[in-house]
């Protein structure tokens, strides 16, 4: 007479170390590409910027060719000047809506002096007057 043995299925699957190591896997390439991609945004957000920079830079230089100076602060591109001399000069409003926020949300600076300006904003940080300030200074 044969005897049976019965043996154990032999199991199939992933053992705990298996696991792990594909997820320590995912979660270093996870990491490289978090950081490539926020630094895309970044490049991004500063072009964003720059772009709104110039559609501005446009706006005073119509104001300035109707009025012979360049506005004393963004808002007088919405709003016609009190004084008469200057009311019949002004063909505006220069900007169809108000002054956008930078892309990331805060008010584009802006400093007049003379017949040139600098327009600015303040970067990823907030902090004016560092690195990564996007700047556009009148030419002439």
């Amino acid at each position: 007479m044969k005897r049976r043995t019965f043996r154990r299925p032999r199991r199939t699957g992933f053992t705990l170390l298996e696991v792990m190591l594909v997820l320590a896997i995912l979660v270093i390439l996870g990491g490289f590409v978090a950081f490539n991609l926020l630094g895309t945004s970044e490049k991004a957000y500063k072009k964003a910027a720059m772009q709104q920079l110039h559609g501005l830079e446009g706006m005073l230089d119509l104001y300035y060719l109707d009025m012979q100076s360049y506005p004393p602060d963004l808002s007088a591109l919405r709003v016609a000047p009190s004084d008469a001399a200057n009311a019949q000069k002004w063909d505006g409003p220069y900007a169809k809506k108000d002054i956008p926020a930078d892309p990331w949300g805060q008010a584009y600076q802006y400093e007049v002096n003379g017949s040139s300006y600098k327009l600015y904003s303040a970067g990823p940080n907030g902090a004016a007057g560092d690195d990564d300030d996007v700047v556009l200074a009148s030419s002439t």
